[in-house]
């Protein structure tokens, strides 16, 4: 009962791969895979799920996820909804540890990128000036070809592995191994039901049924994929979209309790402590503050 395991497709004649991509979404299914990706938002907004981490992502967000971390992005349904032709845009790296070989991992002067490896595995979010200068990098990197994309990737290595700003992402590091397809089909199901439905009144007798399993069987089932409650999980969806809404600061508190999906405002006001450690209004004054 894992994350979908998928083996990526290796390109004739390149150590790693590095994409530009314009389509309608990222696609949902939570998988992991034996390549690092760093991945660069352009264009999309919604909730990415990585490891037991939920957050938003926004254009301008470049992410290193670790080798066997699962991962998914989640595109908000009413840019689709108002506008079919809508895309998202996105440039994805994807390498294994020694894709430029094991020799180079070893030398005296490269000590900083195993260190870098180890710690994607918590998932890295790039910040500051660091994330401009990797954004550079791969836009370039997706135009060149042969040793110029090979120095490329290390100028992007070298940058985040010396950089101080940063932020780990997950808080508990879990890494898979090969996984049953269709434990990972229902899992994402789930995943995908719970983000459109969030705003409703969700039982677990209707979120099992989707699971096709009994509620005892579902609990446990969710708790053993995810490491957590099915309504810790559904709980930090809703604290991920009032942070969303509070930052847009269009709406006020009361109402972004009600547009989340809590039914009462002392409700929210308490598990928003729990799970951001700050207040709503803590916490939007201090997003304000610093943008």
């Amino acid at each position: 009962m894992k994350p979908l395991y998928r083996k990526l497709p290796s390109e004739l004649k390149s150590s790693f791969s590095v994409r530009h991509d314009v389509m309608p979404n990222f696609g949902n299914v939570w998988h992991y895979h034996a390549e690092l990706e760093l991945h660069y938002t352009i264009r999309g907004e919604g909730i990415r799920f990585i490891g037991d981490n939920i957050s938003q992502f926004a254009p301008g967000e470049i992410i290193l996820v670790g080798e066997k971390l699962p991962h998914a992005w989640r595109c908000k349904d009413e840019y689709f909804q108002n506008n079919p032709d809508y895309n998202i845009e996105a440039i994805v790296m994807q390498f294994l540890p020694d894709c430029l070989g094991d020799k180079l991992l070893q030398l005296p002067e490269s000590y900083l990128i195993p260190r870098l490896f180890e710690r994607a595995k918590s998932g890295i979010l790039v910040q500051g000036e660091a994330k401009h200068q990797v954004a550079k990098l791969m836009q370039s990197c997706v135009k060149e070809s042969g040793l110029g994309r090979v120095i490329n990737l290390l100028q992007i290595l070298k940058t985040i592995a010396e950089t101080e700003e940063w932020e780990p992402i997950v808080k508990t590091q879990t890494t898979f191994h090969q996984s049953n397809e269709a434990d990972s089909i229902r899992i994402n199901n789930v995943f995908n039901y719970t983000y459109t439905h969030y705003k409703e009144d969700i039982n677990l007798e209707e979120v099992a049924s989707i699971a096709n399993l009994s509620v005892t069987s579902f609990c446990r089932y969710f708790k053993l994929m995810t490491r957590k409650t099915y309504y810790d999980f559904l709980i930090e969806i809703r604290i991920s979209n009032a942070c969303r809404l509070l930052v847009e600061n269009k709406l006020p508190t009361e109402m972004i309790c009600f547009e989340c999906g809590f039914n009462n405002v002392s409700n929210f006001y308490r598990h928003f402590k729990k799970v951001m450690g700050l207040t709503p209004l803590e916490y939007k004054k201090t997003y304000l503050d610093t943008n």
